[in-house]
């Protein structure tokens, strides 16, 4: 198969997963997602319940997926995108609060936030940032054959999980009808508090890359002057 073959093979996935994810949540939000099968949403997005089944294992994750689309990716190129003399830590957290603060489609994200299935659904997505940030922190410590970047990509996964289930199960929280979580304010806050925890990682290692420069580049000189 040809470079262009693949790439219109790709393009056409590309919009079938699309299609089964806007379906999904627009399902969702007529019907309520406890009355949506995984037929209707084929259906709606014209194509069979097998090929559904090659993109989405659940109806929540095609209906959480319509919400967090490309989240990670956004958060990796915002981290990569960012100036050298911005802390990896600030460039992380702003980063990291920029998508999970400022939600594409509210109406989306209040459906997700008051139906348990989704909420934990919603959690799970959070594991996806991890490969794609540790390869955007490997690069930015220039650093890709340890295990740091990938330990502190795992960590930033981590803490973004436990902050956005301390904002959607706050041990206080009020109970809407029915007994369901109903979050308040923005989860920017334990967003902030957890990832901080990890600042003296983030400066640490670099810190570490910042040094291994500085040798790297007292050695090339003497070897130049020799």
């Amino acid at each position: 198969m040809t470079t262009g073959q693949n790439g219109l093979r790709e393009q056409k996935k590309q919009a079938t997963r699309v299609a089964l994810r806007e379906a999904a949540l627009r399902l969702a939000l007529t019907h309520g997602p406890g009355n949506v099968r995984v037929d209707d949403i084929a259906e709606a997005a014209g194509v069979s319940p097998r090929t559904y089944n090659n993109y989405f294992s659940s109806r929540e994750q095609a209906i959480v997926a319509a919400v967090t689309a490309e989240r990670e990716s956004r958060v990796v190129a915002a981290v990569a995108a960012a100036p050298a003399h911005v802390r990896l830590t600030d460039a992380v957290t702003e980063a990291v609060l920029e998508q999970y603060t400022e939600p594409r489609d509210r109406d989306g994200l209040l459906l997700i936030t008051t139906s348990p299935a989704l909420r934990d659904t919603f959690l799970d997505t959070t594991t996806a940032i991890e490969h794609p940030l540790a390869t955007a922190i490997g690069r930015r410590l220039g650093d890709t054959g340890t295990p740091t970047a990938r330990v502190l990509a795992a960590s930033v996964a981590a803490a973004v999980r436990i902050a956005l289930r301390e904002w959607l199960q706050p041990p206080a929280a009020p109970l809407a009808a029915g007994g369901l979580v109903v979050p308040s304010g923005s989860p920017a806050e334990p967003l902030r508090s957890a990832l901080a925890v990890l600042a003296p990682a983030l400066d640490a290692a670099e810190e570490e890359a910042e040094q291994r420069a500085g040798r790297s580049a007292r050695a090339a000189d003497h070897a130049a002057s020799a």
